[in-house]
């Protein structure tokens, strides 16, 4: 990605050298330099926000309350994990974390679910169902508030930025829903590859 970036502003550069448009080259560059550090701090304000918001949620219990409601999905989606593991709650954790547009907050917590999923993983050089179908929902990205996207188009003189919402509602909830049809659909044709799986193999033999 580094070399293609590289690439086209090399060549925009040299078009510009050649057609005399250099100047407006330079300007577009700091032009873009000054917007981009003004979308950043907008991004940095909503994000404290609503990370402010999630920890007094987290506190106060009802983040443990969504997570404990999201359970029983989570193990409809997730069959192979097993039933008190914590894999479960640090998924519910991340999909309530998406949900709230919190990407940041959710990564580091994505992450720690992987960590419990490949410990579930028989097979360490390749991602298991349960793997690629956590892939599957964070790559979909279900929003309920895109805080994320509110703030970008804050910080570019949006007069209405919650306009977004219903749209992004209807966008995510579409992609989220295609995305697990299309992850279970797929995992029919790949072999079992959990621990829990490969024990209830051995029992029955």
């Amino acid at each position: 990605m580094n070399y293609i970036w590289f690439f086209i502003i090399l060549i925009s550069v040299i078009s510009a050298a050649y057609t005399g448009r250099i100047n407006e080259v330079v300007n577009a560059i700091m032009k873009g330099a000054q917007t981009s550090v003004e979308i950043a701090l907008y991004l940095a304000g909503i994000m404290a926000f609503w990370l402010g918001i999630m920890k007094i949620a987290e506190k106060s219990g009802l983040v443990a309350k969504i997570s404990s409601l999201l359970t029983p999905i989570a193990k409809k989606l997730f069959p192979d994990v097993p039933k008190d593991n914590p894999a479960i709650g640090d998924i519910a954790m991340n999909f309530s974390a998406n949900a709230f547009g919190l990407s940041n907050a959710a990564t580091p917590i994505g992450i720690k679910a992987m960590k419990e999923l490949q410990k579930l993983n028989k097979d360490k050089d390749s991602a298991s169902n349960d793997m690629c179908t956590l892939l599957a929902m964070n790559t979909a990205g279900w929003q309920l508030v895109p805080a994320t996207v509110i703030a970008v188009l804050v910080a570019n003189g949006s007069q209405n930025a919650t306009e977004i919402v219903f749209p992004t509602l209807i966008v995510t909830t579409v992609t989220f829903v295609s995305a697990i049809i299309v992850v279970k659909i797929l995992e029919k044709f790949a072999p079992p590859q959990t621990i829990k799986q490969q024990q209830e193999e051995s029992s029955n033999d």
